[in-house]
């Protein structure tokens, strides 16, 4: 089954795990009127196709990029760098865990960040001594 016609089905799953959503953006496999019209109605949100321009070869497309990226830092954690599970339940638990990982080495980042701004500056004659 393609996304399109699997969307509905994709959608009802996602809202009932997120209720929170109040914008999707798809490629052009989610396109259509219907579909539009039954996000709002079913869940007041709003979907919005991200369309290409009329034209040939490589475009940039909004918002893709955002999705490629999320990609590239998942699969820098190893194990998501190739399909070794044999459950779907065990390869989510993998991407919570690549993310959680990904997290707390930002916030450790940023932290010391802070940390080395706070720390006063030794005149050179105390950091010679020392």
């Amino acid at each position: 089954m393609d996304d399109g016609h699997a969307a509905e089905r994709v959608l009802k799953v996602l809202f009932s795990m997120v209720k929170t959503l109040k914008k999707i953006w798809a490629d052009g496999a989610y396109k259509g009127e219907e579909l539009i019209k039954w996000v709002k109605e079913q869940f007041d949100c709003v979907l919005e196709g991200v369309k290409k321009k009329k034209g040939k070869g490589f475009q940039v497309l909004p918002r893709r990029w955002i999705v490629e990226r999320t990609f590239a830092w998942l699969n820098r954690y190893r194990r998501l760098s190739k399909d070794y599970e044999r459950k779907p339940t065990s390869s989510s638990s993998h991407v919570y865990v690549a993310s959680i990982r990904l997290m707390l080495r930002r916030i450790f980042k940023e932290r010391a960040k802070e940390t080395t701004q706070e720390l006063p500056l030794l005149p050179a004659a105390a950091t010679a001594m020392a």
